[in-house]
C-alpha cells in the first residue's frame, strides 16, 4: 500500500499538448482549410455532378461536426489545464507548509 497521493502532472501536461495539436489540425489552417478541394477534384465526370453534390453535402456535415468536436476538445483541454494548475499549486503549497520554520 502506497502512502500519499500520486497526481500524474506530467501525463496531464502531455495530454494537454496532444489536445493542442489536435485543435491545431481541426482549426482553420488545418483540415478545415483542405476540405474545399474535394469537390473541385471530383468536378462532374461524364457530365454527372451527383458525386460532387454528395461530396459537398458530406463536407458541409463534417465541417459542422468538426466544429462541435473542436469546441468539445477545447473544453476538455481547459479542464485538464485547470486541474493540472490546481494540483501543481496545491503540491507547491503543501511542500512549503512542510518546510521547517526558520
Amino acid at each position: 500500500m502506497a502512502d500519499g497521493v500520486d497526481i500524474p502532472l506530467r501525463s496531464m501536461k502531455e495530454l494537454s499538448e496532444a489536445l493542442g495539436e489536435i485543435l491545431t489540425e481541426f482549426g482553420e489552417k488545418g483540415a478545415g482549410a483542405r476540405t474545399g478541394g474535394l469537390v473541385e477534384a471530383i468536378d462532374d465526370p461524364l457530365g454527372d455532378s451527383r458525386l460532387a453534390r454528395a461530396a459537398d453535402e458530406f463536407e458541409s456535415a463534417w465541417d459542422d461536426k468538426r466544429e462541435t468536436l473542436r469546441r468539445d476538445l477545447e473544453e476538455m483541454k481547459k479542464r485538464i489545464d485547470d486541474a493540472h494548475d490546481g494540483w501543481r499549486e496545491a503540491d507547491l503549497e503543501l511542500a512549503k507548509s512542510l518546510e521547517p520554520e526558520k
